[in-house]
């Protein structure tokens, strides 16, 4: 009896392991297609911009490119109205997300710290302003902008993007600040360290996961804006990028190649950011996980 209980028991054992196996190869294999379906689009935009004009009309439509063309991303990138649209790109991307940070990091630190009257509405309201859409406010915010005389302003695109991110922003900091034990502030106060001096050596360096993930979804946010752009800003050299490079195809001119190698262009400054970020979100994740 007892050989064949041990026989069952392998057999078992190898259907077990047989079972795993198969459910890891699964698993890999619908990760890869989800993969695949994510990437593909990306795939087609950069073929397109590697393609010469004359492809771009053959019918039925190619996905390889018969005659491969690099010339395609420097003549997006030696165009002066490119290198415009891109430096205003980053001006209203930097500029917005500095202001919503330094904005936020305060009201998250005010908001964890203290109980105040009607602090929760003051959140509650917070969190409100994120289900309107832009799009809803872009009439009332031109009117606003037009009395101010901000129209075709890089200001208003600034005031605006910072303002639409703040309560993400906010949100977000307040809950890394709330996990922050207050004896850690209370030790350095002990210490001989002033509030703020113990906020800046204390609270914001173990806060950078926190601050990491404001400013990228913030940077983000403000560089893919398109509708309030489209709005408010009218002169051609004000644009940013994601509105001037529909320039690149019209009723009268279509170059699909050069508008997705501008997009692939476009994507580069999000993903540097990613790089240049990384290491402090992993450091600060990782940080006190060692005793």
């Amino acid at each position: 009896m007892t050989p064949s209980l041990d026989a069952r028991a392998v057999a078992r054992g190898s259907g077990a392991r047989g079972a795993r196996r198969l459910g890891r190869l699964g698993l890999a294999a619908a990760g890869l297609a989800l993969a695949a379906a994510l990437v593909s689009p990306y795939a087609v935009m950069v073929l397109t911009a590697l393609k010469p004009d004359a492809e771009l009309r053959i019918a039925p439509p190619r996905l390889l490119p018969a005659r491969w063309r690099l010339e395609n991303f420097g003549e997006v990138v030696a165009d002066p109205a490119f290198q415009q649209w891109l430096s205003v790109s980053l001006l209203v991307a930097v500029g917005s997300t500095s202001l919503a940070v330094l904005a936020a990091v305060p009201a998250a630190y005010y908001t964890a710290r203290h109980r105040f009257p009607g602090r929760t509405l003051f959140l509650l309201l917070v969190l409100v302003t994120q289900m309107f859409s832009p799009t809803a406010l872009v009439v009332g915010l031109y009117r606003e902008f037009f009395e101010l005389g901000l129209v075709d302003t890089y200001a208003a695109l600034i005031l605006t993007n910072a303002a639409f991110n703040l309560a993400f922003a906010i949100w977000i900091l307040r809950a890394f600040f709330a996990s922050i034990p207050r004896e850690l502030e209370e030790a350095a106060l002990v210490d001989g360290c002033s509030r703020l001096a113990a906020v800046a050596r204390v609270v914001l360096p173990l806060s950078r996961p926190g601050i990491a993930t404001a400013t990228t979804f913030a940077f983000i946010a403000a560089w893919n804006e398109y509708v309030v752009a489209l709005t408010l800003m009218s002169a051609a050299e004000r644009r940013p990028l994601t509105v001037g490079i529909t320039s690149y195809v019209t009723a009268y001119v279509q170059h699909w190649n050069l508008l997705f190698a501008a997009a692939v262009i476009a994507i580069v400054p999000v993903v540097l950011l990613f790089a240049l970020i990384e290491r402090h979100l992993v450091a600060g994740l990782t940080a006190g996980g060692v005793k």
